[in-house]
């Protein structure tokens, strides 16, 4: 049995704030229980949708663009609207560990047809069936979540900080055990690490964002 609790992040561009709300989002919920969905925007700024909601399963909701905590792991769809060149900037991060699917995905989007351009954000692996034993979340129900390397270890080397905070010192390759591999292994275009490379930033001009948990 799966625990169904995630976190939907919004990073939202401060100084254009204001056109958020041209923006719409479809939230769906396809996993087989109701999930609650946090929303977190910039520290000092009126959270969206009050910080968060219930969303039952098979069901969806839409709203147009008090901040919730939630616990990690928690999956991440994170976006940032009219950033630098007037783009959306979104994807999908691993980077606070996984526990449910998640797919961020443009509707109708001017984009200018690249790989990253307007494309469907995801990762639809079931991390929580075959997460290594050292970073599963067990509770009385099973693993319910597949943490980072950080938060399982809380070392200065797993979380890029101290000696190991620049992208030089920090590479997951250099690791004891490269465990970002394991989440990029069935979800490559997703961020694993906090100096992941910048190839899972997807960008597009849009006035609706579909965004799904569970497949």
């Amino acid at each position: 049995m799966r625990q169904f609790a995630t976190m939907f992040k919004l990073v939202v561009g401060v100084v254009l704030l204001a056109t958020v709300y041209a923006v719409d989002f479809e939230i769906r919920n396809k996993e087989i229980g109701a999930i609650w969905v946090g929303i977190q925007g910039n520290d000092g700024k009126t959270p969206l949708a009050g910080g968060g909601f219930i969303l039952e399963a098979g069901a969806s909701t839409d709203w147009n663009a008090g901040v919730t905590e939630e616990l990690p792991p928690a999956s991440l769809a994170e976006i940032t609207l009219h950033g630098w060149g007037d783009l959306d900037y979104y994807d999908i991060s691993l980077v606070d560990g996984f526990n449910i699917p998640v797919a961020f995905e443009p509707v109708n989007g001017n984009g200018d047809g690249s790989q990253y351009s307007c494309a469907k954000a995801k990762c639809e692996h079931h991390y929580n069936d075959d997460c290594p034993a050292e970073l599963q979340l067990t509770t009385e129900h099973g693993v319910v979540g597949c943490k980072s390397a950080c938060l399982a270890f809380d070392t200065d080397e797993y979380c890029c900080r101290g000696s190991h905070g620049t992208p030089e010192t920090c590479k997951s390759s250099d690791w004891a055990q490269d465990y970002p591999a394991y989440f990029k292994k069935w979800c490559p275009d997703a961020y694993s690490y906090a100096y992941d490379d910048h190839k899972s930033t997807f960008t597009c001009q849009a006035s609706k964002y579909i965004v799904t948990f569970g497949i």
